[in-house]
């Protein structure tokens, strides 16, 4: 039901549904409103026990009860509907429409992800691979409103994704990528930054981020890695560099007879993290899959897009309705005063 075009003098507006409906701005009425039917009952026995009461002699064949006898009772139903209404009246019955815009100012993320053969290592379970994989995919659920973008590198370096909000486009590239993907050897860390500037340069995003993954040092390509971490940074992008993998002994692949192939791995960090100084990020160390999940975090945490909302409250009030409705039953009582229903001994 419409109530703003169901006429006032309808009984849609008594009905359950039609007071359920509405809030009320001074509901203390409505206690009121309860009390309404006690007072008139405490009325009646007052006048009933101590009104003065006049002698009138009949006979016993006179005395008996008429149905007509109860239509007196009429003008005081009538006077205590006009209490009633006018209670539901204060109370304020409204309605209240809100609604609400909200809007991001998004930012644009570029992740870069070395898939070089290092990366098979397995110091972080199946291997460095697969963990940065399920992280990277854990970030992108994070994210809302947000485009995110993916590069891929070893001896070279290319876009895998550009720039999108279409998350599970993301995650099923994610899910794609593998060591065979890019033929040549190394890791192009230079090259890697160069590709997420190319893919970047254009964007008009209030923040641009890049997050670069690797466990090595730069061994390929041909664009010098501090000189692209410049060059990034005249661009406006900010650049979190994280360095995963464990130093020392650690296990790669297995031998002929299924027995662990243990391999010594060294880490340079001295380059990744002039790259996060040049980049205005910072620099991380993972050493397992549970601090390389709270490296995303933070970044999670740091690279927020600012949510804005406006609302808009619009408010109806009914009180008018019942107070037309009072007034029709008070007419209609003051009407009823004048006629024979009226017990003029008593009023």
């Amino acid at each position: 039901m419409d109530n703003d075009l169901t006429p006032w003098y309808s009984l849609e507006w008594f009905s359950l549904s039609t007071l359920n409906s509405f809030t009320w701005e001074n509901e203390m009425f409505l206690y009121v409103l309860i009390a309404v039917p006690l007072i008139f009952i405490l009325r009646w026995f007052w006048r009933h026990k101590f009104n003065q009461k006049l002698p009138v002699a009949v006979t016993q064949k006179d005395l008996h009860v008429s149905p007509l006898t109860l239509v007196r009772m009429v003008p005081e139903l009538l006077l205590m509907f006009v209490l009633a209404l006018v209670c539901l009246a204060l109370a304020r019955p409204q309605k209240t429409n809100e609604k609400v815009d909200q809007w991001t100012e998004g930012i644009d993320i570029m992740i870069a992800l070395d898939i070089s053969q290092s990366m098979q290592i397995e110091d972080f379970p199946p291997n460095r691979l697969e963990a940065a994989k399920k992280v990277a995919r854990n970030f992108i659920d994070g994210r809302v409103q947000d485009r995110i973008g993916l590069v891929v590198f070893s001896g070279d370096a290319f876009s895998l994704s550009p720039l999108t909000t279409d998350y599970d486009l993301l995650k099923s590239y994610l899910d794609e990528i593998n060591f065979e993907m890019i033929e040549n050897r190394g890791t192009a860390i230079g090259s890697a930054l160069a590709v997420v500037t190319n893919r970047m340069s254009e964007s008009e995003a209030k923040s641009k981020v890049c997050i670069l993954l690797s466990d090595g040092d730069n061994t390929a390509g041909n664009i010098d890695p501090i000189t692209a971490a410049e060059l990034a940074a005249a661009y406006g992008i900010k650049t979190y560099t994280i360095v995963v993998g464990k130093e020392g002994l650690v296990p790669f692949g297995k031998d002929f007879f299924g027995r662990q192939n243990m391999i010594e791995n060294t880490v340079d960090e001295t380059t990744m993290r002039k790259i996060a100084s040049i980049g205005g990020g910072e620099f991380f160390r993972a050493t397992d899959n549970q601090a390389l999940q709270q490296v995303f975090n933070k970044i999670d945490q740091y690279e927020k897009a600012e949510i804005k909302e406006t609302r808009f409250k619009d408010t109806s009030d009914y009180y008018f309705i019942y107070l037309q409705w009072g007034v029709a039953f008070f007419l209609l009582w003051l009407m009823l005063k004048s006629t024979f229903i009226s017990n003029v001994l008593q009023d």
